[in-house]
């Protein structure tokens, strides 16, 4: 693939890291923007698809995955699929600040959106932040992962201070599209002590293994 499409700060290196990442969180939102509806759709079906495929996902029988905002992959299709199959579903719960709760999937018609700009949450009781470590697989957002496992989250920190709770070895999945995936021998994400790597990256074209999987 082209990297024509994958917005990078040429001075990487001499910025400051959380710098070169707002720069590329607003170019990266802004070319998701330009997707279209139907594109979108497309693409959320395909997501589902290719993560059935993932046999670590085919045989969980707790998830955690996460609501996606307008423009984010989509996750609506995936959430349908394991909750056919029976799969309980961990959903977040935003609090005040960066407080960290999960609570259980319950149909999209029980999903709320509590505050504007947030993504739609759970109807059901909160389970509390240690909820996570009963998830067998961890579907986490993305703005961007490299091939090292570097994901460019949206600025928040939330996840990876949720990812403590997770139980070792657990593998987290990362949704982005086909185009930001980068090479991390040629174009790194920039990275701070504090950022969690993932260990996969899903895109409507298929999945691939990021790392090995090694407990934490």
């Amino acid at each position: 693939m082209s990297t024509a499409a994958q917005p990078y700060p040429p001075a990487l290196g001499v910025i400051e890291p959380e710098d070169a990442k707002d720069t590329m969180r607003t170019a990266i939102r802004s070319a998701r923007q330009q997707r279209s509806e139907r594109r979108r759709q497309e693409a959320a079906q395909a997501f589902a698809d290719v993560l059935e495929t993932m046999p670590e996902l085919r045989a969980a029988r707790c998830v955690a995955a996460y609501v996606a905002r307008p423009f984010e992959p989509s996750t609506g299709p995936l959430l349908e699929l394991l909750a056919d199959r029976g799969v309980r579903v961990l959903l977040p719960v935003l609090g005040t600040g960066l407080q960290r709760d999960w609570a259980a999937y319950n149909g999209a018609d029980d999903l709320q959106q509590r505050a504007p700009g947030r993504p739609r949450e759970p109807g059901t009781a909160g389970l509390g932040a240690e909820a996570l470590q009963s998830a067998d697989v961890i579907v986490a957002p993305a703005l961007a992962v490299d091939t090292s496992g570097a994901r460019l989250g949206q600025g928040g920190g939330w996840y990876d201070r949720a990812l403590e709770h997770a139980r070792p070895g657990t593998p987290v999945i990362a949704m982005v599209f086909a185009e930001e995936v980068y090479d991390a021998g040629t174009r790194p994400l920039p990275r701070q002590p504090h950022d969690r790597l993932v260990d996969a990256v899903a895109t409507p074209e298929g999945w691939r293994w990021l790392r090995l999987q090694t407990a934490e």
